[in-house]
Parts: structure tokens; C-alpha cells; sequence
């Protein structure tokens, strides 16, 4: 279906709170929801930070504003914030059995017609299309971020996703501002297939003593012209969601380049997780 007005966004977190930001802001009618109230309180103060920052940037005025806070709201129950909508989008912990019991749940609360997209940035959409039916109206739109800043968004589509879904969330994300790839549901997708590789090899750099951290970034920023280093990367994401990631991919394809380097184990281990706990590879 391709008359999608109203969008419920389950999980309020960095890249949930975003996602919901940027469907209000473009128009939708929004719910944001998430299991633990602190998390949509968090989210409200994140959502009027973008605001505020981009109002003082001249990139939005009163009127995207006031379009945000009327389109956006918090319900902390999970069916009445997914009742009526016509996309739904998970964005909770990046684990399958945890989705899986919410895509459970989901096909049990939503319309009949609603579009179920997961945001996950390495786990199978087929594994969640199957506690789902019809299967076809599963789908993959995975975000980027920060999520306000970042162009890219990947659809991903599994064997059993219909033509209607897959032009339904690239109208969406187009109508959000976003460039959507389409890709196939395969592990890591194109993105974190990439990505992780270089992120991981930039770890064991510096395991080695191959150069500072700073200096490998920098490598990347000014000979390869990435907005941002490999390292400072994953402080961003998160280094609890790269080991992940890293974990699934090496599981799924093999490869040494796929293995968690130990410098990354024992920072998640010592709660050095990046920018959300203060430290990681940089202190924030």
C-alpha cells in the first residue's frame, strides 16, 4: 500500500528517537514508543535538541517546528502506539529473538495492511518476515546515523517481500530527504558488510601499534575523503553494537576479517562503549 499517513516507530533510542524525528518532520503522523519510560523521556529532550540545533543553523524554521510537535507524541503502551498505523518501523536492541517476539507481537496489534520494517543493520529480514503474515509486507529500512544528518537509508528486501512494499518505503524515505538503496537480504547487508571490515581492520591497526587512533581516522577523513574516521565511527554506533554486528557476520561468511578483534572485546567488556558512555576509543 502506498497511502501511508500515520507511523508508529517502536524503540526510542538513538537511532528510534531519530527515525521518528525525521517521519514527523516530513509530514507523518508519528508515535514513538519504547518499553521503558525514561527512554521516551530522552527521546523528547533529544528531539527538541535537533529542533533547537537546526533552527540555529538556518536549517529549519518556526513552521518545521512547530510540524514536529504536532505531529509527534510519545505512547508508552506498544498497542495503542501501533494502532491505526500504516508503517511501523523497529528500531529496538539489535537482537533477532528480541525482534522476533516484537514482529510477534506487531502482526498481532497493527492493521491488516500495515507495513512491518525492521531497522536492523545486520540480522536477516527473512528470519522476521516469518512470524508474519503475509510475509510480504516485511521489509528492511536501515537508517544511518545520526539519523537527521545522514542521507543513505538501505531498503532491504527478503524473498517474499512484495513490489508494493518495496515502492511504499522508497516513497517514504525519498519523501523523508533520504537516497534509499535497494539491497538483498544477505548478512550485513551492503553497508555493515562494508563497513564493519574497515572498522575492524582500523582496531587491529591500532592493536598493533600501527599508528595512533587519531592518525588512522585521519587516513580515511583526508586520503579517502570519509566525513569521518573508522574509529570515531564506531565510537558513534556504538562499540556493544559493532562487536554484534561483527559477531553475526563472522558467523554467517567466515573470514578473519569478520573476527572481533580483542581490542574490542575488552573495551565492551570494560563498558567502553563510545559516545554514549563517554569513552570508547575516544573520550567524549
Amino acid at each position: 500500500m502506498s497511502d501511508i499517513r500515520q507511523v508508529a516507530v517502536v524503540g526510542a533510542g538513538t537511532m528510534g528517537h531519530g527515525i521518528a524525528y525525521v517521519a514527523a518532520l516530513s509530514g507523518y503522523v508519528v508515535r514513538l514508543t519504547d518499553a521503558l519510560p525514561a527512554a521516551l523521556d530522552k527521546a523528547r529532550v533529544q528531539v527538541a535538541a535537533n529542533l533547537k540545533g537546526g533552527m540555529e543553523r538556518g536549517k529549519l524554521k518556526e513552521a518545521d517546528r512547530t510540524r514536529v510537535e504536532g505531529n509527534l507524541s510519545c505512547e508508552p503502551n506498544l498497542a495503542r502506539a501501533v494502532a491505526g498505523a500504516d508503517l511501523v518501523v523497529e528500531a529496538v536492541v539489535e537482537n533477532l529473538e528480541v525482534k522476533q517476539a516484537l514482529f510477534r507481537d506487531l502482526a498481532r496489534l497493527v492493521p491488516s495492511h500495515a507495513i512491518l520494517a525492521t531497522n536492523t543493520s545486520s540480522l536477516p529480514v527473512g528470519r522476521l518476515a516469518q512470524a508474519v503474515a503475509p510475509a510480504s509486507r516485511v521489509i528492511g529500512m536501515h537508517f544511518f546515523n545520526p539519523v537527521h544528518l545522514m542521507p543513505l537509508v538501505e531498503i532491504v528486501v527478503h524473498a517474499g517481500t512484495d513490489d508494493a512494499t518495496r515502492e511504499a518505503v522508497l516513497g517514504v524515505a525519498r519523501r523523508m530527504g533520504k537516497e534509499p538503496i535497494v539491497v538483498k537480504d544477505s548478512p550485513g547487508f551492503a553497508s555493515s558488510r562494508l563497513g564493519v571490515v574497515l572498522g575492524l581492520e582500523a582496531m587491529r591497526m591500532v592493536e598493533q601499534g600501527v599508528a595512533s587512533v587519531e592518525d588512522i581516522d585521519k587516513a580515511m577523513e583526508l586520503g579517502y575523503r570519509h566525513p569521518m574516521g573508522p574509529l570515531k565511527l564506531t565510537d558513534l554506533v556504538g562499540l556493544d553494537v559493532r562487536l554484534a554486528i561483527a559477531e553475526i557476520l563472522h558467523g554467517e561468511l567466515g573470514g578473519e576479517q569478520y573476527r572481533p578483534p580483542q581490542i574490542l572485546r575488552k573495551k565492551v567488556a570494560a563498558g567502553e562503549l563510545g559516545k554514549k558512555s563517554g569513552q570508547g576509543f575516544y573520550k567524549w
